[in-house]
């Protein structure tokens, strides 16, 4: 979806794909129509923008092949959906039984994670509609946090300077600008803002930048409106923003047996007590744990937060709750003023199928439904900060964007399962 802001800047709405497990072109387009399209279709909405997530297998035969790139946006285009921005951060296997820690490998030591993104960066030029200002790159914010040293920051800066390059190279082949978006994230090297100030400063940012995501942003405790100055007064630019909730739990204690139903095998639920946001290192063991099990054997202090994406329209049952708060005061920080603070927000639920059995949709229709109720409520928050629904008009076969009609069987905040 498109919305327009004050200053007539197009800002572009969509969710991120990488909730669902396709890892190659075919099961990629079978994936629009068995999601993509109902959502569209649900909402009400002329043009649906995806965050597509593109496994590294497939990103390289796309990169390869024009003529698979010309595919892919002609099929997007005839289904009503767009893309300007791509998940970069996990590499491939993202929905496997497991993931935990290996969605941070490759990291940004290695060579394979340069080539991957410059890849994206290819087929994202193709796919960018013509008259999209940019287009943008979620990637990891450089590495876990250990093993780390001189040696390896040597070696990552010199990949970010050859990340550089190499989107200069992307932009004079195709004549579309495309950029890059590290992303803070509990238990990384890059965990905060002020981490973010402090390691990422001094690269190219015409070409590279932050994505915020604000389901981290509350884990690590920091207030909205601080963190954004914070980046700016670092020179960062917010590139990217994620529009995202995370578990919060006000009696860790009194919460055990509610807060053990969210714990869970295939990803990491990095738990943050309230005391991280003072703390020197916010992966302070005293404060942090790297899991959500890990937290409740250490029964960490204060009130948590849980790196677990929750729907953003249904928040969890009581005693527990979602950090909502937070994505409102930052979606405010960054769109009451005179310019937009971002263009680009992906919603990203990536954890659909791993929240507790009660909660998790039971068919691909009920997962379609959640994903358009996600976006229903991110639109109408964006819609109450004074954004309008609309936006420039499509081209190259994407369908001119009208006003926003009401969502088709009255979407709900809380009437689909989450």
């Amino acid at each position: 979806m498109r919305l327009r802001h004050a200053s007539g800047e197009t800002v572009h709405l969509g969710y991120c794909t990488n909730v669902h497990p396709a890892e190659d072109l075919a099961g990629i387009l079978a994936q629009l129509d068995t999601y993509a399209v109902p959502v569209r279709e649900t909402l009400g909405a002329d043009l649906l923008g995806l965050g597509l997530w593109l496994a590294a297998p497939v990103a390289a035969e796309l990169a390869a092949d024009a003529t698979a790139r010309g595919r892919l946006r002609t099929e997007l285009a005839a289904r009503g959906l767009e893309v300007v921005t791509l998940n970069g951060f996990p590499y491939a296997a993202f929905q496997a039984p497991v993931v935990k820690g290996e969605v941070y490998h490759p990291d940004w030591t290695t060579t394979r994670r340069l080539a991957y993104t410059l890849d994206l960066a290819r087929v994202l030029a193709d796919l960018l509609p013509d008259d999209a200002a940019r287009g943008s790159i979620s990637t990891l914010p450089l590495a876990w946090r250990r093993p780390w040293d001189a040696d390896r920051a040597d070696v990552s800066r010199r990949r970010l300077d050859e990340l550089a390059a190499g989107l200069a190279a992307v932009e004079r082949d195709t004549g579309r600008p495309v950029r890059v978006a590290f992303e803070p994230e509990p238990g990384c090297l890059v965990e905060s803002t002020g981490q973010a100030a402090a390691l990422l400063s001094g690269m190219d940012t015409d070409r590279l930048g932050v994505c915020v995501d604000l389901a981290h942003l509350a884990c690590a405790w920091e207030e909205p409106a601080e963190a954004l100055a914070r980046l700016r007064a670092a020179g960062l630019p917010v590139v990217k923003v994620q529009v995202s909730a995370a578990l919060e739990a006000a009696d860790p204690a009194g919460s055990a047996d509610a807060l053990r139903r969210w714990v869970e095998p295939r990803f990491l639920h990095q738990t943050r007590a309230a005391g991280c946001a003072g703390a020197a290192d916010p992966a302070d063991p005293a404060y942090a744990a790297d899991d959500l099990d890990a937290a409740l054997d250490a029964e960490l202090p204060g009130r948590w937060r849980v790196h677990y994406h929750v729907p953003l329209h249904a928040p969890p049952e009581e005693p527990l709750s979602s950090t909502l708060p937070v994505l409102r005061a930052a979606l405010a920080a960054l769109f009451t003023g005179p310019e937009a603070g971002c263009d680009h927000l992906d919603v990203e639920t990536y954890t659909w199928g791993v929240l507790p059995e009660a909660r998790r949709p039971r068919t691909d229709a009920e997962l379609a439904a959640g994903i358009a109720a996600e976006l229903a409520f991110a639109r109408d928050e964006l819609v109450a900060l004074g954004l309008t629904p609309g936006g420039r008009s499509g081209s190259a076969g994407v369908p001119a964007v009208g006003e926003q009609r009401e969502p088709r069987g009255g979407v709900e905040r809380n009437e689909v399962p989450a």
